[in-house]
């Protein structure tokens, strides 16, 4: 299982939000690239990038910053979310270097677009479903939809999808716990690796979420924990390595 540090993108700068509200931020960082470094030489062995300002605008507006990062770390593991909504996109952060685009709202809204996808760029795309209580949030979470997270998950199963970031929103940012008990759920729903996000805050929670990797359980995102120091990455990845 694999500890992957956030690198949230809003106006040029390396933030955390709470519970996906853009008013609501911290900045942690001007230099996001650094960040990246920092996380690398912290350890980390895949980043997850979200262009913040894409999600909300469904067009990438920190394309150029992720692509610094991928060429600073050719051998790294990236993947990126927030507004990819075409194939030209993919295309870009395929061809600077990204190993995985990570497709939210679109998802949602026109699922063949991840058909298509996972055809054009095969082992690429990685769907993020973001819920809170269970149901799917879309438009950078500021929409909930009439869609349960299980039933979108396993309608990818099939399409070639290589895993699902799995948020609890209601948990995101706020240091609270991850919810292990509806990741896992999901995980066993539909069959595909599934990555934690949302509520990691401290060793304690690496530990539950380790308990339940065998039910599809391959990796948890951490951002605000990791950033505040409740979180030691390179502790936590030992932890999630030990057999």
């Amino acid at each position: 299982m694999l500890i992957i540090p956030a690198i949230d993108l809003k106006d040029g700068k390396c933030v955390r939000l709470k519970q996906g509200r853009m008013e609501d931020d911290t900045v942690f960082s001007d230099d996001p690239v650094s960040m990246g470094s920092h996380w690398v030489a912290q350890g980390a062995r895949r980043l997850h990038l979200v262009d913040l300002n894409g999600a909300f605008a469904g067009t990438p507006i920190h394309g150029e910053v992720v692509k610094a990062i991928a060429k600073k770390h050719p051998s790294l593991p990236i993947q990126i979310g927030g507004g990819i909504r075409s194939l030209d996109t993919i295309e870009a952060y395929v061809s600077a270097g990204v190993t995985w685009a990570i497709i939210g709202t679109k998802a949602v809204k026109d699922p063949q677009f991840v058909i298509d996808a996972c055809k054009a760029f095969h082992g690429r795309i990685i769907v993020g479903i973001d819920a809170k209580d269970g149901w799917v949030a879309t438009d950078g979470w500021a929409e909930v939809s009439q869609v349960k997270a299980e039933d979108l998950a396993k309608q990818f199963a099939a399409a070639g999808v290589s895993a699902i970031v799995y948020t609890d929103i209601a948990r995101d940012g706020m240091m609270q716990g991850v919810n292990v008990e509806a990741t896992a759920a999901l995980a066993r729903a539909c069959g595909l690796p599934v990555i934690a996000s949302g509520g990691v805050t401290n060793i304690d929670d690496v530990k539950r979420l380790k308990t339940v990797a065998a039910d599809g359980i391959i990796g948890a995102i951490t951002g605000r924990a990791i950033y505040e120091g409740t979180i030691n990455l390179a502790e936590a990845q030992a932890l999630a390595d030990a057999e």
